[in-house]
């Protein structure tokens, strides 16, 4: 099964990183056992947002080095059952090449159901490094042309490394708003300018946010959780309806 999942985004602030942790939660809430990596250099923030930052020693810099073993730097989440952790490095000169990610994701792989990559946002090296091990992406955007230009960017610079099997998440949608502000006609003319096949609409949930930034993924949820789990069967190749349709 492909099972390592590089989630991406043009820029920053479509939610990406919380794309992930609800995923993941959505996952392990099915049974699946999920490694979470951190793949944005100098600027990681799963930790926080799992309330782990103070369990982390080892990171994924630390392992690549001979600091500790591969395993070493994975910490199981406190707060959720089969889900686990891989940090980022803080300092941006230990960033990973392509090809030593490559062999470390290849290495862990085969003890998770599947392996959720957080990718920095943008197209740059990180990016490069965090799409490389991928066997399929998610591409999380907002419904506003900076954020659906970026989209447009990472599935063409996905396409040139050969990460074919994509999927389009819109992120924090809200329909009054997406009205009002008549950027796009509709919603499929915001699939039809990524050039991505839809697998989630996510609908505007402050809840979620909050959730984050106090490190209780998973004890407290939002109404958008039904939309997670609808993905993670989705993922899995369950034919499901869209949970959200705005």
């Amino acid at each position: 099964m492909d099972n390592v999942i590089v989630v991406a985004s043009g820029k920053g602030g479509t939610g990406k990183s919380t794309v992930c942790i609800c995923l993941s939660v959505a996952l392990i809430k099915q049974g699946k056992k999920v490694l979470l990596i951190d793949c944005d250099c100098g600027m990681r923030g799963l930790d926080i947002m799992l309330d782990m930052e103070n369990d982390i020693v080892f990171d994924a810099a630390d392992a690549v080095s001979g600091n500790c073993s591969f395993t070493d730097a994975v910490y199981k989440s406190k707060n959720n059952e089969n889900l686990y952790l891989m940090a980022a490095p803080f300092d941006t000169d230990n960033e990973l090449s392509p090809g030593v990610f490559r062999q470390l994701v290849d290495t862990l792989k085969a003890d998770y159901d599947f392996v959720i990559i957080d990718s920095p946002a943008g197209i740059g090296s990180g990016f490069v490094t965090a799409a490389t091990p991928a066997d399929r992406a998610l591409i999380v955007a907002n419904a506003e042309p900076t954020s659906v230009r970026g989209g447009l960017k990472v599935k063409n610079k996905l396409d040139a490394l050969g990460v074919k099997n994509q999927r389009l998440v819109i992120n924090r949608f809200d329909r009054k708003t997406f009205t009002e502000l008549g950027f796009y006609a509709d919603l499929d003319e915001v699939i039809d300018a990524v050039q991505t096949q839809l697998i989630a609409l996510v609908p505007f949930d402050i809840r979620i946010s909050v959730i984050m930034q106090r490190g209780v993924a998973g004890l407290n949820w939002s109404a958008a959780a039904s939309v997670f789990d609808c993905l993670a069967r989705r993922l899995e190749g369950q034919r499901v309806p869209l949970a959200f349709k705005g």
